[in-house]
């Protein structure tokens, strides 16, 4: 994940990490292993200050591994945009625009969709969106009826 320190801290985004999975259950493969990859001496002990506060909030041991970064591996296709995958009228409309899986899973558009089936923004920020997004009407009206659910 490339991230913007102007935009989000590092210690913002790895509040969002923690808060996105349980990493007191240790996991059963190494493909699912909770890891932060830090980049620096400054990353590692923040990531470190950071599970050990979790640990803390929780009374629980945190199965987080900190690593130092050595590399990226793309995921395999089936585990790109989890919750779009699930929609199939959607997921086909953004499969018509970008065909090839890599421009599917890089696009912007695609994470932006796909962050909407997560429950991640309002109805006034997809009519904000909407329009940048390249959708067709079909799939424009499924993503509204979608997040309008999600804002109840």
């Amino acid at each position: 994940m490339d991230f913007d320190p102007e935009t989000i801290s590092y210690g913002e985004l790895l509040h969002v990490f923690f808060v996105s999975h349980n990493a007191a259950i240790p996991s059963m493969s190494r493909q699912y292993a909770s890891v932060i990859f830090h980049h620096d001496e400054e990353q590692r002990k923040a990531a470190e200050e950071a599970k050990r506060a979790m640990e803390a909030r929780y009374g629980l041991p945190v199965f987080t591994e900190i690593r130092p970064f050595a590399g990226f591996t793309r995921a395999e296709d089936y585990h790109q945009k989890y919750y779009l995958r699930n929609d199939t009228i959607l997921v086909s409309a953004l499969m018509s625009i970008y065909p090839d899986a890599t421009e599917f899973a890089d696009s912007t558009a695609v994470a932006r969709v796909n962050g909407y089936l997560g429950g991640e923004g309002t109805p006034d920020d997809l009519s904000r969106d909407l329009p940048g997004l390249g959708l067709p009407e079909e799939a424009q009206k499924r993503l509204r009826l979608v997040v309008d659910r999600m804002s109840r």
